[in-house]
Parts: structure tokens; C-alpha cells; sequence
């Protein structure tokens, strides 16, 4: 499955600066942990964390549906481009 698709997917929908959006695959030192990032301007990553993090935390529980048959562990971070 492409993680990062998916995640581009759902998170496209949510920002207002769609060419912003990059989300990206990390190298893990946990052979069992996929590590995305999800980079976007200040205001969408606002809009991404969500009040007390309740967006990212929906978006995570979403994305690790489909992890769950494969034993590994989804990790995503949500970064902004250094703009406030």
C-alpha cells in the first residue's frame, strides 16, 4: 500500500493551500515503524492538528487501519514550513 498517497489524499481535502501540501516517508530505526511527515503552511497544519490534536489523532487512527494486518507501527508528524 502507498502510505504516502493516502495520506496526501485525506489531508488534500482538508487545507486551504493545496501546493503546499508534501507528505513524506522517513527511515526508521524501528524495523516496525512506518514514519510519515505531513508538511504544510502554518494555518493548514493548524487546521491538520486539529483543537487538542482531535484531527491528527482521527487522521492517525484512520491510516492505521490499514497497518493492523501487517504487525507495524504508523507514525505521523505534522510539521509547518516555518511561516506564522
Amino acid at each position: 500500500m502507498d502510505y504516502v498517497k493516502a495520506l496526501q489524499d485525506i489531508c488534500l481535502e482538508l487545507v486551504n493551500d493545496r501546493d503546499k501540501l508534501e507528505v513524506r516517508e522517513m527511515p526508521s530505526l524501528d524495523d516496525n515503524a512506518i514514519v510519515l511527515y505531513v508538511y504544510a503552511s502554518h494555518d493548514d497544519i493548524s487546521k491538520l492538528i486539529g483543537r487538542k490534536g482531535v484531527m491528527a489523532n482521527s487522521i492517525r487512527q484512520l491510516m492505521s487501519v490499514s497497518t493492523r494486518g501487517m504487525h507495524k507501527r504508523l507514525d505521523i508528524k505534522f510539521e509547518s514550513y516555518g511561516e506564522e
